[in-house]
């Protein structure tokens, strides 16, 4: 088999083996995240409804000209404490972390981590 079809195959599994347990609810809603090489996005989400709550990415203006790249720690960083200050400002104060298919490493430690000193409770 294709070495990258492969490595597909096993991210569809992990992002499929994650969010299987994860669900978004209003009390609760999940904290989704994606990263790509060049930026990282997360987002708060009602599953119950279908609604996005807030964004943050680093794409965004009032971060991205604070950064020099978009794909490092510091970035997820900054992110993290963006979508902390927007969750709270929409009355979100637990979430439910749903990492999908990257591990708890690296970038997505950072925005985690960041999220909590920000005043999301996980």
């Amino acid at each position: 088999m294709n070495h990258e079809k492969t490595i597909g195959l096993q991210r569809r599994r992990r992002r499929w083996r994650v969010g299987n347990k994860i669900r978004g609810t209003a009390e609760r809603p999940r904290l989704t995240i994606y990263r790509s090489h060049k930026h990282i996005y997360a987002q708060v989400v009602n599953d119950e409804v279908g609604q996005t709550l807030c964004s943050a990415s680093t794409l965004d203006a009032e971060v991205r000209s604070d950064l020099a790249n978009g794909g490092n720690r510091d970035a997820a960083t900054a992110i993290g404490k963006l979508i902390a200050e927007k969750a709270l400002a929409a009355g979100v104060k637990e979430v439910a972390f749903d990492r999908g298919r990257c591990r708890y490493h690296g970038r997505v430690a950072a925005l985690a981590d960041a999220a909590r000193e920000g005043g999301l409770g996980f």
